[in-house]
């Protein structure tokens, strides 16, 4: 399809707008994971007491692990504390949670008590209002690490920034700083092992005060009412650290037991407080400087985007994996009855002689190939080749060729369509044949892609294209694409009676058809799907005969390969919108419209821009998902797509050898595919019009009886 179309007017997006754009959303999806990953997979949810027993505990001073819950350094030597007699410090780890934690506040107040929580920085990101609410309580709050992190193993700038972070988030929900701390997976004092002993000399030193406790009512594990009751009862008047948990699973005992202990602590005359009252420290908690307050608001307002943004990209991937398991489906069973169908062969031949036409622009790299495969047509055929002012000797070879019924037109450049309607208006029989100087007929192709012309109301005919040069991977991949993609579609576009598109390389058409709608367009950079659709809206059937074989050149680069789907992508969208009236109209046109459109909106327009959505959640998945699972769907998709293509070369008659490289295609070619779409909906979003693309030729086409 070696024919320039010169357009004075056009105009190109630079393509580095196209990537830039591209990037920036890439960027931003794949930042917007990478903070929700962090944020919500990696926060453990394992109980607090759940963690294994400590391995060492050499490095816990005597003075620590026998001391009092309350742990400080000063200059460098430790110092416990715990609450006064007949105090409890009631403390609650894990929120907020926005089921229980509001109903453990109606608890408190009932009582006109308060606690302390140690909120998760990631819990507080999701409910910075509760925690306000909590605040505005005469509760306190103070840090449980941003994810559940065990700070013992970590090392110290991990161990910094979950603190650091959860401050944040603190601070942008109340306006307000504290100092208390308490480690995920700490328990008792005598249960610190060096690790966690290491991690809160370090808190120590970014001013934080720990917070162990003494009486852990263990609800984590559902023992039932009685047994958190019988676990928080305080034993004497020493003054006590009671741990509970507002978050982490159905906390219905806890809020419970709460009651319960509450009404039993008033009953025996402890008073129960927050860690900074039971201790008679002046508050943790201070308000926060302009500048704290303001990190911690945008920590807040992007996490809360990156969310927001993860919710939309779990809908598309829905939306995706929806689409591509109906296209299967509906293309699976479309074929089948395609098959089994009378197809579109007459009881009587049809031997009407047929006009073959060539537009030709510097082909003399296959020229000679395609012509001879012509001239051994078994069908009786006029070859018109228009040179399109060709200037490598296109149109010299072809007369050099001296076969009878072969005549060249030699004519300015003018584009493939001025070409093609040269070819027509010299035309000496109503049936015509198109194809591209760089492809081969087989001997019965013309004869049988004009047999489904028996039938009156069939106006133009498409051949089964066949990719001749598939060697490399290149070459198996869109091998494997013209089987499985275009002739499947086509045979479910025949079925529907829809089809958007009589390839280039091998179609036939009407004459009479042809001057009805006009000729062949002009204005779109995909003549042949332009043509087709307005053929269709016309009112004529366009048909597919798949055993009208041809072999045409695909490119072997991939530059020639972006630069020849650049083109296709860009004219099929200007010839959708051109034709967008027959999604308004009824009969053969209403049914272009709304299932010819419709499908390749779909599928070949929404389906692509999805698809790095896809590939991005994918390696997300990888990182912070159950990576076995991700490989499943991958491979279960896969699998779809590999029975998509066994059953397309059946049908082909091709053998499923090159299949082997069907998954690797899932990594180059596809990418290029989607780019391709996504930079022409950029391209035609912008206002711009692509200039005409030249293919480069190989000459790997053979000749007849090769």
């Amino acid at each position: 399809m070696n024919v320039r179309r010169p357009r004075a007017r056009a105009r190109d997006v630079p393509p580095r707008t196209h990537w830039l754009l591209l990037a920036v959303l890439v960027a931003t999806l794949s930042c917007a994971l990478l903070i929700d990953g962090y944020v919500q997979h990696r926060v453990n949810d394992a109980p607090d007491g759940a963690r294994s027993s400590p391995v060492s505990a050499g490095q816990v001073p005597a003075s620590v692990s026998g001391g009092g819950p309350v742990i400080s350094l000063e200059n460098g030597q430790p110092r416990t504390a715990r609450p006064r007699n007949g105090t409890i410090a009631l403390t609650f780890d894990d929120g907020p949670d926005p089921v229980w934690t509001p109903r453990i506040l109606e608890v408190l107040r009932k009582h006109q008590v308060h606690a302390t929580f140690f909120v998760i920085g990631a819990q507080v990101v999701a409910e910075p209002g509760l925690v306000r609410q909590l605040v505005e309580d005469g509760n306190e709050v103070g840090v449980h690490t941003f994810t559940h992190a065990d700070l013992g193993p970590r090392p110290a700038w991990q161990r910094t920034l979950q603190l650091r972070e959860t401050q944040l988030a603190i601070v942008g929900a109340t306006g307000r700083t504290t100092t208390l701390l308490r480690p995920p997976y700490s328990s008792t004092n005598d249960a610190l092992d060096d690790a966690t002993w290491a991690a809160i000399q370090q808190a120590d030193a970014e001013g934080y005060l720990t917070v162990l406790t003494t009486r852990d009512t263990e609800d984590w594990r559902h023992p039932g009412v009685d047994r958190i009751v019988a676990n928080g009862t305080a034993g004497g008047k020493n003054g006590q650290v009671v741990l509970m948990h507002d978050s982490g699973g159905d906390r219905t005992q806890t809020v419970a037991a709460l009651d319960r202990l509450l009404t039993q602590y008033q009953r025996q005359g402890i008073v129960v407080g927050t860690v900074s009252a039971t201790m008679g420290l002046t508050s943790a908690m201070k308000p926060a400087s302009g500048a704290e307050r303001w990190l911690g608001l945008s920590l807040i307002w992007i996490l809360t985007a990156s969310h927001w943004l993860l919710t939309v990209v779990d809908w598309l991937l829905l939306i995706a994996s929806a689409l591509s398991v109906l296209r299967a489906v509906v293309t699976l069973v479309a074929a089948r009855r395609h098959a089994r169908g009378a197809g579109h062969r007459p009881s009587t031949p049809v031997t009407a002689p047929v006009t073959v036409i060539v537009p030709a622009y510097n082909e003399s790299a296959g020229i000679e190939a395609a012509v001879r495969s012509l001239a051994a047509s078994g069908q009786v055929v006029e070859i018109l080749v228009v040179d399109d002012g060709s200037t490598d000797g296109t149109a010299d070879l072809v007369e050099a060729l001296r076969l009878p019924q072969v005549r060249v037109i030699r004519q300015p450049n003018g584009g493939k369509p001025s070409a093609l309607n040269t070819g027509i208006a010299q035309a000496s029989h109503d049936l015509i044949v198109m194809v591209d100087g760089d492809t081969v007929f087989e001997p019965d192709t013309v004869r049988t892609l004009v047999q489904p012309f028996a039938n009156p109301r069939v106006g133009a005919v498409s051949g089964n294209a066949k990719v001749v040069n598939r060697r490399g991977l290149l070459g198996l991949w869109q091998h494997i694409e013209y089987v499985v993609g275009f002739n499947l579609d086509r045979r479910l576009f025949d079925l529907a009676e829809c089809m958007p598109t009589v390839p280039g390389a091998v179609g036939a058409f009407r004459r009479t058809a042809l001057r009805r709608v006009g000729g062949v367009p002009d204005n779109t950079l995909a003549e042949d799907t332009d043509l087709t659709m307005a053929l269709c809206r016309d009112g004529w059937r366009v048909v597919y005969e798949q055993d009208a074989v041809a072999w045409t050149e695909a490119p072997a680069s991939l530059g020639a390969l972006w630069r020849q789907r650049y083109r296709w992508c860009y004219g099929t969208m200007q010839a959708m919108w051109k034709h967008r009236g027959a999604l308004r109209q009824r009969g053969p046109a209403g049914k272009l419209g709304r299932r010819g459109l419709g499908y390749l909106l779909l599928f070949q327009v929404v389906l692509p821009l999805l698809a790095p959505t896809v590939d991005v959640f994918a390696l997300y998945g990888l990182i912070f998902l159950n990576p076995f699972l991700v490989l499943g769907v991958w491979a279960g998709f896969l699998l779809v797509q590999l029975v998509m293509a066994l059953y397309a070369f059946h049908l082909d008659g091709e053998r499923p050898g090159p299949l082997w490289s069907l998954p690797l295609q899932q990594f180059v070619y596809r990418q290029l595919m989607y780019l391709v779409v996504i930079q022409s909906v950029v391209t035609a979003v912008a206002g711009a019009r692509l200039r005409w693309q030249r293919m480069e030729r190989y000459g790997s086409l053979p000749s007849p009886g090769d």
